[in-house]
């Protein structure tokens, strides 16, 4: 069964920075278009920003400009750089495949933007 792992996530003052990983453990990880996604307090999950295999991107309005989707196949991991951050952008982030296809949800990583 595939695991994914997110990390990185914490508390970080408006205009701050944090990046995100998530490791994966399925061996098809490079050929698989990755994404992470947010879910913050009564709201329903969204995708944040996608990434093909081959490094084609995609981006949520709310974060095009900011965030950086990223991933490193030989280490089976996914990256976001998240630069200016907003209140707004606090939640959980989460990563999977970026089709409804999804493997198994990780913990998630939880990301608070506060002064």
């Amino acid at each position: 069964q595939v695991q994914l792992v997110e990390s990185g996530g914490g508390l970080v003052q408006p205009g701050g920075s944090l990046r995100l990983s998530c490791a994966a453990s399925e061996i098809a990880f490079s050929i698989v278009a990755m994404g992470w996604y947010r879910q913050a307090p009564g709201k329903e999950r969204e995708m944040v920003a996608t990434i093909t295999g081959r490094g084609s991107t995609n981006y949520a309005g709310s974060v095009k400009g900011r965030f950086t989707i990223s991933r490193d196949n030989a280490k089976n991991t996914l990256y976001l750089q998240m630069n200016s951050l907003h209140p707004e952008d606090t939640a959980v982030y989460y990563c999977n495949k970026a089709t409804p296809t999804y493997w198994p949800w990780g913990q998630g990583t939880q990301v608070t933007v506060s002064s």
